[in-house]
This record gives structure tokens, C-alpha cells and sequence, in this order.
């Protein structure tokens, strides 16, 4: 299994993610309001929330892909937006949807983005066949990644975010489109990676990947933080999908909605 080889960590450790008043407006919508948000170094982080809560817009601005209109990110005591390359050095990132350079083989995508991250040629090589054996890779290494499925790519995307040993992970809906078996490979390294010191930040919007993989976790809904905190603190003694339909104000239907859909399935 990949372990990477993340320099010695400080003895005085800064939250690995701190976000304080962001805003992001697109026109009239406010995508994102005011959203304050601690990630503790060394813990596998949850963030949750409807379609259209602002999760990949804050993970954006959080990551330097997306200038806020007010607030701060902080990366492990680095400012994103003044010092941009000493916080990035930092992070590995997987963003949702991600275009990479397909008309590569994965093995040449892992070496270029190596190089680009300025690992050690030796690094690159061990590194690249650990990542490409633990993803279930080995065999389509030189296969150029416009040929891989959609959860290939997601695979060979990970690697990338891992392939520098990175103090911090971030990734958008890392499981989708990813069979289980891949899914349970991805989950080994994540949390062996946490193990070792590492944090995890991922979104999602499936409550029983979170609850079973997570530390920690935040809901967000409306671009703001309704609930943050433990598992367990976040959840009470409900399930967490009961927890976050209560955070959202989820309501449901009445018996009357779509009563055309059922009586028709009804009739021959």
C-alpha cells in the first residue's frame, strides 16, 4: 500500500483547513455566505450538503481555484490568496470533474505531474508503481487515460493528488463512479494516509459513506455551516441522514403529489 513520505510535522500543529467569512457571489446569487469552517490536522473530514450548497464553490476558493469576494483560507497556517505557492505546495487536490492531460498514459501523467510538484525522479518511478498497483492501475499503466472508464480516471486523478505526499488531500466526490471493490481500495489509502499524519478533506452528498468513513464532519446547506463538529456530535442519536434532512428542512410531499403518477402505473 502507498504511505507517500510527508516531511516530519511540527510539534505545534495549525488547523490544516481554516475558513473565515467566505463570501462568492455569482450575479445575484450568493453561492456562498459568510461560511466559517475549522478542519483539524490528522483527521478524515466530512463536508455534506444538498446539490447546490456551495461545496465545490468553498472547496474552490479554499483550494486557490476560486477568488472569494470576502474572507479568508488558510492552509495550514498559510494564506491562500498572499502566499499561493507555500499553501499549495501543500495540498493534493481532486477536484469534481477534473480535465487532465488524457491523451497521456497514466504512468506519463503521474511522472508529469511528479515533475510539475518537483518529486525526485527516483520518487516518481517508486511512487507511481505503488499508487498504480494500490488503485488497480497496474495493468492499464500505459494505457493513455483517454481510454479509461470514469472511474479509472477518478483513480488516476487521486494518484495525482497523492503523488507529491501532500500535507493535505482535498477531494470533491472522490467515490463517483467508482465500483465498490475500488471504492474499498480508495478508503485503505485514505485512511492510511490519516494513520500517518495526513488529513482528508472530501465532499459528498451520500450520508453513508460519510458516516462510515469520517472522523469529523460539516453540513452545509445555503452556502453556510449549519452543523460541524464529531460524528457522533453531529448526529446525536439519530442516523446522520436523518440529522442532515432535519438540518436542511427537508419536508415531504403530501400523499396528493404525483397521485396522476401512481394512478396511472395502476392501469393497464
Amino acid at each position: 500500500m502507498f504511505t507517500g513520505g510527508m516531511s516530519e510535522l511540527p510539534r505545534s500543529r495549525p488547523p490544516a483547513l481554516a475558513l473565515t467569512g467566505l463570501v462568492k457571489r455569482f450575479g445575484t446569487k450568493v453561492a456562498v455566505d459568510g461560511l466559517q469552517l475549522t478542519v483539524p490536522s490528522g483527521c478524515l473530514f466530512g463536508l455534506v450538503g444538498p446539490n447546490g450548497a456551495g461545496k465545490t464553490t468553498t472547496l474552490s476558493m479554499a483550494t486557490g481555484l476560486l477568488r472569494p469576494d470576502a474572507g479568508r483560507a488558510e492552509i495550514l497556517g498559510r494564506d491562500v490568496w498572499s502566499d499561493p505557492a507555500g499553501a499549495k505546495g501543500l495540498i493534493g487536490m481532486l477536484p469534481d470533474g477534473m480535465r487532465l492531460f488524457d491523451r497521456l498514459t497514466g504512468q506519463e501523467l503521474l511522472r508529469y505531474v511528479g515533475l510539475l510538484r518537483r518529486v525526485p525522479e527516483t520518487d516518481i518511478v517508486s511512487r507511481s508503481a505503488e499508487l498504480l498497483a494500490a488503485l488497480g492501475l497496474a495493468d492499464d499503466a500505459n494505457t493513455l487515460v483517454v481510454e479509461y472508464s470514469a472511474g479509472m480516471t477518478k483513480k488516476i486523478g487521486l494518484a495525482c493528488a497523492l503523488i507529491h505526499a501532500p500535507r493535505l488531500v482535498i477531494l470533491d466526490e472522490p467515490f463517483e463512479s467508482v465500483d465498490p471493490v475500488s471504492g474499498e481500495h480508495i478508503r485503505t489509502i485514505l485512511r492510511g494516509y490519516v494513520a500517518g499524519g495526513g488529513t482528508v478533506v472530501l465532499s459528498s452528498h451520500v450520508m453513508e459513506l460519510v458516516e462510515s468513513l469520517c472522523d469529523q464532519l460539516a453540513v452545509v446547506a445555503q452556502g453556510r455551516v449549519l452543523a460541524a463538529g464529531t460524528l457522533d456530535q453531529v448526529r446525536g442519536s439519530s442516523s446522520l441522514q436523518q440529522r442532515f434532512l432535519e438540518l436542511v428542512g427537508y419536508t415531504a410531499a403530501g400523499e396528493e403529489a404525483l397521485s396522476w403518477l401512481r394512478s396511472s402505473s395502476g392501469s393497464s
